[in-house]
C-alpha cells in the first residue's frame, strides 16, 4: 500500500514536469516581449557583445548622456572603439568624444564570463548604478549573473528586440533554467523583470 502511494506520488510528479516547463517558458516569453523602458540614467552602462544592435544602443545611451562611462564586455582581440562606431553608424566627431569614457572588455566569452569581466569594471570605477543592454531574449540569464555577482549593485535592463526564431528562445530559456537553479535564492531570481533592481 506504502510503495503504491509513493509509486502515484512519482508518477504525478513525472506528469506535472512538462506543464510547469512549458509555464516557465510562457513567464520566460513573456519577460522578453515587454517593451524596453524608456532610457534610464545610471553611472556607467555595460553592453553584453553577441548582436550590432546592442552596441549601437549602448554607444547612443552613452552620446545621450545617460551615463558617464561605458563596458563593452566580451570584445573580440583584434576590434576596435572606432570599428564598434563605424558598425554603429556614428560619425567622426561622436567617435572622438567617446574616447577615455568606453573600455572594451576582451576577457569574456560566455554570460558568466561577462559578468565577471563586469563586477572588475564596477569596482575599478566605484560605479553603483548600471544600465544593461542586450538581446530582450537573454536579459533574463545576464540579470541573473550580473546580480550574482555584484548584489549590491543596481541594475537597470535596457534591452534591444532583435528578431530570433523560437528555437533560440527555447535554448536560451534552457540555459536561464540552468543558472536559476544555481541560484542561491530561485525564487528572487525568477521575480527578474525589466523593472529589476539588484541588492
Amino acid at each position: 500500500m506504502k510503495s503504491g502511494g509513493l509509486i502515484r506520488r512519482l508518477l504525478l510528479a513525472l506528469m506535472a514536469l512538462p506543464v510547469l516547463w512549458l509555464a516557465g517558458l510562457a513567464w520566460f516569453v513573456v519577460q522578453t516581449t515587454r517593451p524596453a523602458p524608456e532610457a534610464p540614467s545610471a553611472d556607467a552602462i555595460v553592453v553584453l557583445t553577441g548582436g550590432k544592435e546592442r552596441v549601437a544602443a549602448g554607444l547612443r545611451l552613452l552620446l545621450q548622456g545617460r551615463a558617464k562611462l561605458l563596458l563593452v564586455s566580451g570584445v573580440g582581440r583584434a576590434v576596435t572603439l572606432h570599428d564598434l562606431a563605424t558598425t554603429a553608424g556614428l560619425d567622426a566627431s561622436a567617435t572622438a568624444s567617446l574616447a577615455g569614457r568606453v573600455t572594451l572588455g576582451r576577457n569574456a566569452d560566455t554570460t558568466h564570463g561577462n559578468a565577471l569581466e563586469t563586477t572588475d569594471f564596477v569596482m575599478q570605477n566605484g560605479v553603483s548604478s548600471l544600465i544593461v543592454v542586450t538581446a530582450d531574449y537573454h536579459m533574463p540569464r545576464a540579470l541573473a549573473e550580473l546580480r550574482r555577482q555584484m548584489p549590491q549593485t543596481s541594475l537597470l535592463p535596457f534591452p534591444v528586440h532583435p528578431q530570433v526564431g523560437w528555437r533560440a528562445l527555447i535554448g536560451e530559456y534552457g540555459k536561464f533554467v540552468a543558472v536559476a537553479l544555481r541560484a542561491e535564492d530561485v525564487a528572487q531570481t525568477l521575480g527578474l523583470g525589466w523593472a529589476e533592481r539588484a541588492g
